[in-house]
């Protein structure tokens, strides 16, 4: 029977066989033998049988071993083709992070990062996988965190206001005391935050159910840190005439009293205005609208609540306003009190 395939040279025989015997790709191996046997005088049929392929393949092999030769032969290379992250990729996707997915076309308010790696791949002809992205942005700077809500609104006389805070906090001195001041909320009813617990076994705050309420309200110094304060039942325009009234009690000697103060309006009501208008000594100076970071006795309240607030087992107002009081007499100078580090 004459043989199906033209006779091979020696070296070509030579480097099939060591395909056969040695390559570590299985495909390859069949079909370099596959070629030999046939070279041999084996038949389709037989060479399929000792194989354990079907004709259709070792008929396959061999036209492309007829149309390309020994190269014809190599298995294409299976699963995805390599790639590697390069400097264009990073840089790329620090771009995105930055812009709106919608810019792109896509029906998403932000992104993640499955619609990170569509990006890439669409504009690079790649194959990157999600998880490749997420594990590579962390080591770019880029982390998943809660967002941050910014208004949009913006206070056109912010320049005008910011120029007087910042005078007066330049010309701050003992005759001429400035104050940041502002209002804080007491509840009874415990405001949750994280805590050192047991993994897998959550910490349970008991709380009373039905809420109580008292308010302080602050003034700090912004040359000694002293905090002065008052407290009042309710969060109206009395508990800020208190408070002044207690300014100008421990301030007797100065000349003038600057209050830095927000837009709430127990700072503009008519009681507040006529009290000013009887009391020149005091000059009301409002912040920017939606700048609470400007006033920094802000602080002050955020420490009051991770001390005190935040997690309490407090079962009446009045033991938990025994806290708050130890807290604000402990506060001043601020900072630089270390109040939850003292033993009661």
């Amino acid at each position: 029977m004459a043989n199906i395939i033209t006779k091979l040279s020696r070296p070509v025989r030579r480097r099939l066989k060591k395909v056969a015997q040695f390559n570590k790709d299985g495909d390859y191996r069949r079909r370099s033998k596959a070629i030999l046997l046939l070279q041999d005088g084996h038949t389709m049929s037989s060479t399929a049988k000792i194989l354990c392929a079907s004709r259709n393949s070792i008929n396959k092999w061999l036209l492309l071993f007829r149309e390309y030769g020994e190269s014809g032969l190599v298995p294409e290379q299976k699963g995805r083709h390599a790639y590697s992250i390069n400097e264009a990729i990073c840089i790329r996707l620090l771009e995105l992070v930055n812009l709106e997915a919608k810019e792109f076309g896509w029906f998403a308010a932000r992104w993640s990062s499955e619609l990170l790696a569509c990006q890439i791949n669409e504009e690079f002809k790649t194959k990157i996988h999600a998880s490749t992205i997420r594990r590579l942005l962390p080591k770019l700077g880029v982390v998943w965190n809660r967002a941050s809500p910014t208004l949009c609104i913006q206070d056109k006389e912010k320049a005008k206001k910011m120029k007087r805070i910042n005078k007066a906090l330049s010309s701050a001195n003992a005759e001429n005391p400035v104050f940041y001041v502002d209002e804080a909320d007491v509840d009874l009813n415990p405001r949750i935050g994280s805590c050192w617990s047991i993994k897998g076994k959550q910490t349970r705050i008991p709380t009373p159910g039905q809420n109580k309420k008292n308010y302080l309200a602050g003034a700090l110094n912004v040359n000694t840190g002293r905090v002065v304060w008052v407290e009042w039942e309710k969060k109206n325009s009395f508990i800020f005439l208190r408070l002044m009234a207690e300014l100008r009690k421990r301030y007797r000697q100065a000349k003038t009293i600057r209050l830095i103060a927000d837009n709430y309006v127990i700072h503009k009501s008519a009681i507040t205005k006529t009290f000013l208008e009887h009391n020149k000594k005091f000059e009301l100076l409002f912040q920017p609208v939606y700048h609470p970071w400007v006033n920094r006795i802000e602080l002050v309240w955020k420490q009051l609540h991770d001390t005190v607030t935040i997690n309490h087992r407090h079962g009446s107002m009045k033991s938990l306003m025994k806290d708050v009081r130890h807290f604000m007499d402990n506060v001043s100078p601020f900072p630089g009190s270390q109040v939850q580090q003292q033993k009661l």
